[in-house]
């Protein structure tokens, strides 16, 4: 051993180091988290160009044959607007040696036992950071492509020149072909935020491919001038993609809980540009918990997201940085009241927006809306839609998301009657669009009824006392966050998120009295006059085992591994309830657990299912549903056996699956008989 060469022993020790790494759940999980938030970061940039280009089709149809529209042809910008594109290739960079250098680690680790599980997560993220750079760089290259055909519009100075036929035109056909696209899935009909808050309370699944449908819908429904925002669907597509993921390492329900999380704060800081507002987010409205464990993961997944968005979407903030700070101490009576304000409207959007849910599904007294109820999906969405264009005449912040306008309300650019008519058309237009059928998220468009509301009150606080108190675009940016706070009945979110866009540190002190007065206000009224609906957790803790569990005999201890295991692979959930030597009720046995003996057919004569069962906790059919799923995730299980009745030969197993069917079922119920399955505001309590 001696005499061997220095770098041959180096290679010995490295390589016998790498097969003793072992790779539990949470170490992998930051590393997850990171790759979630790459890719929700590409599903902001892919959403923000599908946006770019309906909303470009919507606007060159208004240009048939107005000559006066016509300039050079867009084509010729194209080269110039690649040449000054960031390209960012230090993602490349960093991005490609780390993914092939984990690969080679993949390759280098021997197989066999646990090992097996470490090659193959290192695999799967390594071709997921490798499948991200791939996808990048020609997003990239999207983006430059639509702002030289000129698809990135700036609201406020394209709108003024459409005609006024257009306004009646492109809402109403964009709501046709959503409701078309959406007709046969009415589950992803709401705001995005909401089911993503019950899939992590629920552990319920989150579909990939509805949440690239979600991204699709909602691109069309702001796109041809629909008033609904952008960040709902990206946070239900990001979590809709990292469920995929954790599911595909095996994480636990635990892991899954905050590998959702991380799609969904990456989502929102890839929306706004605002990393630590997007942490914040899944920290206060997803997970609703401040844990250090889920620091690493959703931190790194804000600011992966992040840094792909400023490639594909722009680096610049959504408003511009102002110097506005608290002129004096009296003036926060002045915040206070604005929070009063924000909380109000919050109020009132969220209930109209369930009204008009309900008036459009035909729940509501009187022929118009039973009529409604009759009309298929996409004729009610385009009725929506029209109702939304007529809106527009109003006020052009109906058209879209309408952000551009915070902008001009923030240095104080709007009128008063600008201001009070915006905040209250914008309101109705957000309500009947996604309450018709539309599909898009609510953030976007309460942050501009809150900066519409903040300017007004701001042009009056400050022409009555116009020495003591800050311009109205102070108020207009803090009745931004104001309203945002209210909506989702998270302080802390509407405070990071205008502290980061507004890069302000004197706003603080404002924003902290609006967003916790909005959103106490609005909080206190939802839940004053919410009907009191029993509550999934609710459900399980008063829904006794016996109510789901299926009977079945338990297998013998002495049965041997072959038919043991053609018995498993045959029921429906791949777990039997086992006995042991005694004949008394033992444990489970899963398909999981042939994972490392099926290939060995020498230990098949061998074994028996005492030798491979896991020892479990037994129910009781008196349990109630809610202790059963605590103890699943205590033992990181997907069921549990059932003791019988003493001296029956018949016990019963209780698996995740049928909890889930059950919670579904009672959704279904309920969204049939017109009830509101999440609270009463954009997040769930």
């Amino acid at each position: 051993m001696s005499g061997e060469p220095p770098l041959r022993r180096l290679v010995q020790v490295s390589l016998q180091a790498f097969n003793r790494i072992h790779l539990p759940g949470p170490s992998v999980l930051p590393v997850a988290g990171a790759v979630v938030g790459l890719y929700s970061g590409l599903a902001a940039g892919i959403f923000s160009n599908l946006i770019g280009v309906v909303s470009g089709i919507s606007f060159s149809i208004a240009r048939i044959g107005n000559p006066r529209h016509a300039g050079s042809h867009p084509l010729a910008n194209v080269w110039d607007a690649l040449a000054r594109t960031n390209w960012h290739l230090e993602h490349a960079i960093t991005g490609a040696p780390l993914a092939l250098g984990a690969l080679l680690l993949a390759r280098v680790i021997e197989p066999g036992g646990p090992r097996d599980e470490v090659k193959r997560r290192l695999r799967l993220l390594a071709l997921l950071v490798l499948g991200a750079l791939a996808l990048y760089y020609p997003l990239v290259a999207l983006t430059a492509l639509n702002r030289a055909l000129g698809h990135a519009h700036s609201l406020t100075e394209t709108l003024p020149h459409l005609p006024w036929w257009l306004f009646l035109v492109a809402p109403p056909l964009g709501g046709l072909v959503v409701g078309r696209l959406l007709r046969d899935y009415p589950d992803i009909h709401g705001h995005g935020v909401p089911e993503v808050v019950r899939a992590v309370k629920s552990n319920q699944e989150l579909s990939g491919e509805r949440g690239l449908l979600k991204l699709i819908a909602s691109a069309i429904t702001i796109g041809s001038g629909g008033s609904a925002g952008r960040e709902g669907p990206i946070v239900y597509g990001g979590a809709a993609f990292a469920g995929t993921v954790g599911h595909t390492l095996g994480f636990s329900r635990r892991e899954l809980a905050i590998l959702l999380a991380c799609g969904a704060g990456a989502g929102i800081s890839a929306s706004f540009n605002a990393p630590i507002a997007g942490a914040v987010f899944a920290m206060e409205i997803i997970l609703r918990e401040f844990e250090l464990k889920v620091f690493s993961p959703i931190i790194l997944a804000s600011v992966a997201g992040t840094l792909v968005s400023r490639g594909t979407m722009g680096a610049a903030p959504m408003i511009n940085r102002l110097g506005y700070q608290l002129v004096s101490g009296g003036e926060v009576i002045f915040y206070a009241g604005l929070g009063l304000i924000c909380g109000l409207i919050a109020y009132a959007f969220v209930r109209l927006l369930h009204h008009t849910e309900d008036f459009f599904g035909g729940r509501v007294e009187g022929k118009l809306s039973a009529w409604l109820g009759r009309r298929p999906l996409p004729q009610r969405a385009a009725l929506g839609g029209l109702c939304a264009g007529v809106l527009a005449f109003l006020s052009p912040t109906v058209w879209g998301s309408g952000h551009d306008y915070i902008n001009l309300a923030a240095i104080g650019q709007l009128s008063f009657i600008f201001l009070v008519t915006a905040c209250g058309v914008k309101l109705v237009a957000t309500a009947i669009t996604l309450g018709s059928g539309g599909s898009g998220g609510t953030f976007f468009p309460s942050a501009v009824m809150g900066a519409m509301a903040g300017g007004a009150f701001g042009t009056l606080v400050h022409y009555f006392f116009p020495h003591g108190t800050g311009p109205s675009g102070a108020y207009a940016m803090v009745g931004m966050g104001g309203a945002m706070a209210a909506l989702t009945r998270g302080p802390l979110t509407g405070m990071m998120m205008l502290y980061e866009l507004s890069g302000n540190h004197a706003i603080i002190l404002p924003l902290m009295v609006t967003c916790t007065i909005a959103s106490a206000l609005c909080h206190y009224l939802s839940e004053r006059k919410a009907p009191k609906v029993q509550t999934d957790a609710e459900l399980l803790a008063t829904t006794p085992v016996r109510a789901l569990m299926r009977e079945m005999e338990p297998v013998p201890a002495d049965m041997h591994l072959r038919p043991l295991m053609d018995q498993v692979l045959t029921t429906e959930s791949g777990v039997l309830p086992v006995l042991d030597g005694d004949g008394k009720l033992y444990g489970i046995v899963q398909v999981d657990q042939f994972r490392e003996i099926w290939r060995d057919e020498a230990l098949h004569p061998a074994l028996v299912a005492s030798d491979v069962a896991r020892k479990v906790p037994l129910l009781t059919p008196d349990t109630d549903l809610a202790q059963a799923l605590h103890l699943m995730d205590l033992e990181d299980v997907d069921a549990l056996p059932v003791q019988g009745p003493p001296g029956s030969q018949t016990h019963g197993l209780l698996t995740r699956a049928l909890v889930r069917r059950f919670l579904s079922a009672r959704h279904a119920n309920q969204h049939a008989r017109g009830e509101h399955i999440v609270a009463p505001t954009e997040a769930t309590n």
